[in-house]
């Protein structure tokens, strides 16, 4: 989770920002590389949401994903992925054929890869405000829609993709939301993503593919309470009423629409967790330890100390390895879960 520290902490990041800059231009490569095919120009992805699409938006400064050991696996170093490698936007692009989209926020410096679409996407945010400088999911399609308008992105094929994977829960909880307002709050949650769903639609873009909430009762940050045994599945359920109530949105959505009436459609994130856990069970009885795991509560995965002591523990190997870190699944489950979803996607996208 991110924390707000004021104004310093933006200056700090305005200061920084100019200076890693030119580091991060060597990232607008990396993670790109498609796995199993060849590209091909006529799709446009335009990526929306959190830490699993987030393919390098959140500044260094802020973000543990740009430190070791980030990006260990794909490709040997950090590029802002909140993995040890590739996230779920990259075997998305993949599916379709198309590049993994250039985040936004380097934007200026690859032109020659604006065909492919862009990556909005800014770990930690939600569809309401949770962090102070992260961009929600309205600000995130003003982005959009600005670069729409300057020409910058051709909606001609394009397809959407959002990812909300829970951040307006955990900041739900952290301020002092209660068990029997989460339901309300949940509605709240839903009319608002189905407002800006239509958004996205109405400006043009002719498919757009929403996550449902994946088994989160399951992260590490819920199990290591149990001492990773078991999941929370109090927290479990309310992702069921999540998804159930964004069932019923995409639905309506579909019957409003004069042009098509398969415009939205849901990725079954849940589905596809529930069944690479199932399957990780076989091989694993301590399944729900994530690899990189933070010595206290004090620190988090990628943490050193004043004098540059690693603060956290690692795996000796990721890919088998089911979470990467307290939040985020590994490569490997990224791709377990891709694989699970490949038949519903060729459904979708045929």
């Amino acid at each position: 989770m991110m924390r707000s520290d004021g104004s310093f902490l933006l200056l700090l990041i305005l200061q920084f920002w100019l200076a890693y800059l030119p580091m991060m231009i060597d990232q607008v490569e990396c993670g790109s590389t498609i796995i199993g095919g060849r590209y091909s120009s006529d799709r446009r992805l335009l990526v929306f949401g959190d830490s699993y699409a987030d393919t390098g938006n959140l500044p260094r400064i802020i973000a543990r994903s740009w430190s070791e050991p980030y990006g260990m696996t794909f490709p040997k170093k950090p590029t802002g992925r909140f993995s040890d490698g590739r996230v779920f936007t990259d075997f998305f692009a993949s599916f379709l054929q198309v590049r993994s989209p250039i985040p936004y926020s380097l934007r200026k410096y690859g032109k020659k890869l604006f065909h492919y679409g862009m990556n909005f996407a800014v770990g930690g945010s939600g569809v309401f405000q949770t962090f102070f400088i992260i961009s929600n999911l309205t600000t995130q399609i003003d982005q959009m829609e600005e670069q729409v308008n300057l020409g910058v992105i051709n909606l001609n094929s394009s397809i959407a993709l959002v990812v909300i994977a829970g951040n307006d829960y955990y900041f739900y909880q952290n301020e002092g939301g209660t068990m029997k307002g989460l339901g309300k709050f949940t509605e709240k949650v839903i009319n608002q993503l189905k407002l800006d769903l239509k958004r996205i639609r109405d400006i043009g873009v002719e498919k757009i593919a929403v996550t449902n909430l994946d088994e989160i009762g399951c992260l590490p940050s819920f199990t290591k309470k149990f001492s990773y045994r078991h999941c929370n599945e109090t927290v479990n359920k309310a992702a069921t009423y999540h998804n159930k109530l964004l069932a019923e949105a995409l639905k309506e959505l579909n019957m409003e629409d004069r042009d098509n009436t398969c415009a939205f459609v849901v990725i079954d994130l849940f589905g596809g967790f529930k069944s690479s856990l199932k399957q990780g069970r076989k091989k694993s009885k301590n399944i729900l330890k994530p690899c990189c795991e933070a010595m206290s509560d004090d620190y988090s995965c990628g943490s050193v100390d004043w004098n540059d002591q690693k603060k956290y523990s690692l795996c000796s190997n990721p890919e088998e390895a089911f979470y990467w870190d307290s939040e985020h699944p590994t490569q490997a489950t990224w791709n377990s879960v891709y694989d699970f979803l490949k038949p519903s996607l060729k459904t979708m996208f045929h």
